[in-house]
Formats: C-alpha cells, structure tokens, sequence
C-alpha cells in the first residue's frame, strides 16, 4: 500500500509540475548567437535593479517597480491569451528606460497581461541594453532596432505555431521603446544588419504600432524630424500617446512625427492628455492619460485587429 501511495504522490506531484510549466510563459532566444554586430564586452551579467530617482526607489502610481539591465542575450517571452479569447493579434512589447534598462514589470508584463485580456498575444522584447562603447549620447543606439526588426520577422515565422495571424503582427512601446516601435515601423524596406538564416528573409515591417510618451522623434531639442525615423508611404498606421505634462520626453517628439506623417500622408493618430506625466504603463490613476487604454482599445477595434479570425 506504502508503494501504491508513493506511486500517486510522485504522479500527483509530476502533474502539478507539468500545470504549473503550461502557466509559464514561453521563452526563446532572438539570436542562434552572438546578437548581429554587437559590441558587449565590457557589460556585466544580466540583472533586476532597483530604479532611483531623487535618492528613492522609482514608483508608479504609488508602486514599486523593477528594472532589468546589462542585457546581451535578447529574448522573446511569450504570453499567450485564453484560447477560447485569441484574436490571432499579437503585439510586441517594448519596455522604456532611455536605452539603458527596460522596465520589466510595469512596460512589460503588466502590458502583456493587459493583452492577454483583451485577446491578444503579447510578446516582451527583451532587447540589448545598455548602450554599449561608442553609442552616441543622446542619440538613439542601433542596436535594438536590429533585435526589433529580427523579432517582428520571428514572431512572424512563428505565427501558426503560436496562433496568430502573421497579417496582425503589431508593436506598442513606451519611452525609449515607443522611439524603438517608431523606428522599426518605419526602417522596414532595408534591414540595419546583413541577413543570417532563412527567419531574415520573412518581413520585418510590422502591421501596425503603438508609441507610448516616447522620445527621440524630434531632433535634439528644437527641430525638424529624427533621421532615426522615416516617412515610407506604405508605413503601418501608428497610434501615438503622450501627456502634455510629461517631464521626461516632451509630448513634441509624438506631435512632430505625427505632424510629419498627416503631412505624407500617412495614416496616424494622435491622442495628447493634459495630465499624466511620465512612466504610467497600465496602472490607474486619477490623471487624465488613464483613460488612454479605453482609446487604444477602441483604435485596435476599428481597425479590426480584435475581430477574431476565421480559421
């Protein structure tokens, strides 16, 4: 009887193991190897930090939050939504922190699980940080942008395996990741690194983008258009959103580059709150930019990214 018991335990135990791994989200490498052109020498071992402005931990909407750096192996995780509720949407997620960190919980993981809800499948980029030896200051680094046009052509690649649709294949990014998802929208007609495998030679245009209180579009302080940005007719539709009270990127980096596609004619959408600051993410609060979830769900709506698909 002892044995039959043991038996069950072990079997019981095994079970639960195995539920709880299909709750896990799923975690692949972006690169077979070294990143393309990456200059990582000198960064120390991946780590969480604890953020600190003005000599105390970085909150947002009164928590805390956590932040990931020295980044040299980018990753995707994968967070899949109930399938009874997947649209076949997907979004890649780009968490902000000026090219030096990503804030992983409150730009990565709580947007995932925002997806998820609405039936999407949301991906974390997980792309190189910091900003490696002879990056420009105050200039956008190159990296990233070539783990985010590799990432758009693998989730692509993926799309049956995961169940999405490799048509609704989007990106949304907050601060320095909105610049990311501007970037990538927009530099799709030439990759930025010489093809390696066969997942290079899928698309890297994504189908559409969604920048969050993002910098970088406006060049140096006052001026036309960031070079980092181009204006190709067939760009996806982007959504942008910003605070006009943001003391970290001033709402004019989304207003001058919307301001520039209105005038290429290409599509866009604009939506500037008068109070929010900086950072907010998903978490509630009482300032204005909380509703700006409401208004992306309803873009995404119109432009029939949540109408389930027919297969």
């Amino acid at each position: 009887m002892k044995s039959i018991a043991l038996t069950i335990s072990l079997f019981l135990g095994l079970l639960a193991s195995s539920l709880m791994a299909a709750d896990q989200p799923l975690v692949i490498d972006l690169w077979p190897g070294k990143p393309a052109d990456d200059n990582a020498e000198t960064i120390g071992e991946e780590k969480f930090i604890q953020l600190m402005v003005k000599g105390k931990p970085y909150e947002v909407a009164g928590k805390p939050t956590k932040w990931k750096t020295n980044v040299t192996k980018p990753t995707l995780t994968i967070y899949r939504p109930a399938s009874d509720k997947n649209t076949g949407t997907a979004m890649l997620i780009c968490p902000g922190g000026g090219y030096h960190n990503l804030g992983w919980d409150v730009e990565g993981e709580e947007i995932a699980e925002w997806l998820n809800s609405l039936g999407m499948t949301g991906i974390i980029l997980k792309y190189r940080c910091p900003r490696r030896p002879g990056d420009e200051k105050g200039v956008p680094p190159i990296g990233p942008v070539k783990d985010a046009q590799r990432a758009v052509s693998l989730v692509r690649s993926k799309a049956k395996e995961w169940g999405i649709d490799p048509q609704r294949i989007g990106m949304i990014g907050f601060s320095a990741g909105g610049h990311l998802v501007g970037a990538t929208a927009t530099n799709f007609e030439k990759r930025t690194y010489e093809p390696i495998d066969a997942i290079d030679e899928i698309s890297c245009r994504p189908d559409f983008g969604i920048p969050v209180y993002s910098g970088y579009f406006k060049f140096k302080e006052v001026g036309p258009l960031s070079p980092t940005v181009k204006l190709p007719v067939d760009a996806p539709p982007l959504l942008f959103v910003h605070a006009s009270d943001d003391p970290i990127s001033d709402v004019e980096h989304s207003v001058t580059f919307y301001l520039a596609l209105k005038r290429a004619g290409i599509h866009s959408d604009l939506h500037v709150y008068a109070s929010g600051g900086h950072g907010f993410g998903v978490r509630p609060t009482n300032a204005a930019c909380s509703t700006w979830t409401t208004a992306c769900t309803d873009w995404l709506r119109n432009r029939g990214f949540l109408k389930p698909t027919s297969n």
